[in-house]
Order: C-alpha cells, then sequence, then structure tokens
C-alpha cells in the first residue's frame, strides 16, 4: 500500500497530527513543486511500473486521539478521488482503502470517546455517497482502531511517597495552595504528558476517603520538573505515603513507550479478570538493567 497525506489536520496535539503538509509521513496528494503530478499520484504509478510488486491500495492516517469523525470522511474523499484519477490514467482500480485509525478515547471525566457504531454508521454513508458520485465500485475498507481498543483496557497504579503542599502566586496575583503528590513512576513508564501535554485523571484507589479535596498535580520521581503524570486532579485533602492512585486510560502508548530513564526499571503489566490477576510482563529487575553491559 502506498500511504498518502490528504491535507486532513486532525488530533490532539500538533505532534500527533499525521496527514498535514510538512512533517515526515505519507506522500502528499497535493501538486508537486513544479504544480505538476503529486507525489502521491507518482508513486502510485512506480508501483505499478515495477512487476515485482503488487499494488494493493491507498493508506490514509490523519492523527490520533481524533474526538470529532468528520475528518475521517474528509479524508475518504481525498483517497477515494485520487483512486478514481489512478483508474482513469492507467486502467487499474486498486482493491483496498485503508483510512487509518486516530478514534479518540475519554481520558478525563467527562470526555466522550468516539462511538464506533456512529464512524461506522457515518463513513460508510460518505463512501457510498463518493464512490457513487465518481462512479467507481466500492474498495475493501480496513481501519486500525489501536488506541480504541487498548487504550482503555489498561491502568497505571502507584504509590505514593512525598505530599508537598506549596503556596502558588496565580496570574492575576492571587495565591492557592497546589498539593505536590510524588508517585514511585513518571515519564518513564508515561512519557505522554512531558512530550506533548496529554491531559490525564487520577483517583486515590486503595480506600474511601471522606476529606474535602484538594487541587493536586501528581508528579513522577525523575530528575525534570516537567516529571508530571497528571497536571491538575482533585484529590482527598488526606492522601499520603502509602496511598495508591490509578491513572486511568493507560493501556495505549503507556508501556509500549516506557523506558528505563534514570534506570529505573519498568513496572509489570498484570491481568485482572473477576478478582483473578496473572502476570503478562513481569516487573524488571537490577540484573536487567545491566545484562547489556559487557566487562
Amino acid at each position: 500500500m502506498v500511504r498518502v497525506t490528504t491535507g486532513v489536520h486532525a488530533g490532539g496535539h500538533e505532534y500527533i497530527s499525521t496527514a498535514h503538509e510538512d512533517q515526515k509521513f505519507g506522500l502528499s496528494v497535493a501538486p508537486g513543486a513544479d504544480g505538476g503530478e503529486s507525489p502521491a499520484f507518482a508513486a502510485l504509478r512506480a508501483v505499478l511500473a515495477r512487476p515485482e510488486l503488487h499494488l494493493l491500495g491507498i493508506h490514509s492516517h490523519i492523527g490520533s486521539q481524533i474526538l470529532d469523525p468528520d475528518g475521517f470522511e474528509v479524508a475518504a474523499r481525498v483517497v477515494l478521488q485520487l483512486r478514481a484519477d489512478l483508474a482513469a490514467a492507467t486502467g487499474v482500480l486498486v482493491a483496498e482503502v485503508d483510512l487509518g485509525g486516530g478514534y479518540g478515547i475519554a481520558y478525563l471525566p467527562g470526555e466522550v470517546a468516539l462511538d464506533p457504531e456512529r464512524i461506522a454508521k457515518d463513513v460508510a454513508g460518505a463512501v457510498d455517497g463518493i464512490a457513487a458520485r465518481l462512479g467507481t465500485p466500492l474498495p475493501r475498507f480496513s481501519i486500525e482502531p489501536g488506541r480504541a481498543i487498548v487504550g482503555p483496557a489498561g491502568l497505571t497504579l502507584y504509590t505514593v511517597g512525598t505530599v508537598k503542599p506549596v503556596v502558588v502566586t496565580g496570574s492575576d496575583d492571587a495565591t492557592f495552595v497546589r498539593t505536590y503528590v510524588s508517585v514511585d513512576g513518571g515519564m518513564s513508564d508515561n512519557i505522554r504528558p512531558a512530550l506533548y501535554g496529554a491531559r490525564y485523571h487520577a483517583e486515590l484507589a486503595n480506600r474511601v476517603s471522606d476529606a474535602a479535596p484538594v487541587l493536586a498535580r501528581v508528579v513522577g520521581k525523575h530528575c525534570e520538573s516537567g516529571d508530571i503524570v497528571v497536571h491538575d486532579v482533585e484529590l482527598p485533602g488526606d492522601v499520603r505515603a502509602g496511598d495508591l492512585l490509578a491513572v486511568a486510560a493507560t493501556g495505549a502508548y503507556g508501556r509500549s513507550m516506557a523506558s528505563n530513564y534514570n534506570l529505573l526499571p519498568r513496572p509489570p503489566v498484570v491481568a485482572v479478570l473477576d478478582g483473578g490477576t496473572r502476570v503478562l510482563v513481569r516487573r524488571e529487575t537490577v540484573d536487567d538493567l545491566l545484562a547489556l553491559d559487557l566487562g
């Protein structure tokens, strides 16, 4: 398949919006530098000219953590037009179109994830109409809803270490108290908040508290002031060392982006079902960290 950039800008942050022109992914459907054939069209022609290659189809991925489905319809329109143009020029109508993934999930209370049934119906309806207008048969469609499947399936459990109230002066010169809650992980197991400001929610997980809530910031144990797990969240005012904090929706882009920064071993992955547990990935040890050293 040939991946194309459709010019559709979608996603929660510039770093995860993957279909604009000025970035590394895909080949543009816009005219080339000389105003002629687009890089995407030239690539499709080039594949067809190589007898050892089989052009299965056209691939598009417009971004990640998308909560407005309209972008998928626009991208489908661009890709199907490109498919029709290729058929008109070469006689080859590719069999498959992959519209990628990027379906957003709920990270915070009040957020609403994209409904798969709604997306399927809306995009299918749009594709039907586009193909009919172009006079081309429908291709086989594929999608890649990775985060939507594994994101909500995982959460991260941290143990609280130090709790520190800090008096902060706001932009209006008014003061308020922010409680820093440090935990035994951080940017090594979830780099997303530090990398591009991803937002998460935390809850006290080991007990029920009737204490009045306080404005808190959950921070990691690394030597970076940007090592923040949750920027702002209300936690019980009696949160203390030894408590467990649960951070939801970390099944995607948590473990898969984890590192051993500051030589911190990565935590285990544990499956939980009906009161039972099973370790899927064991906890790293110091021996693991030293295993690649020579001499």
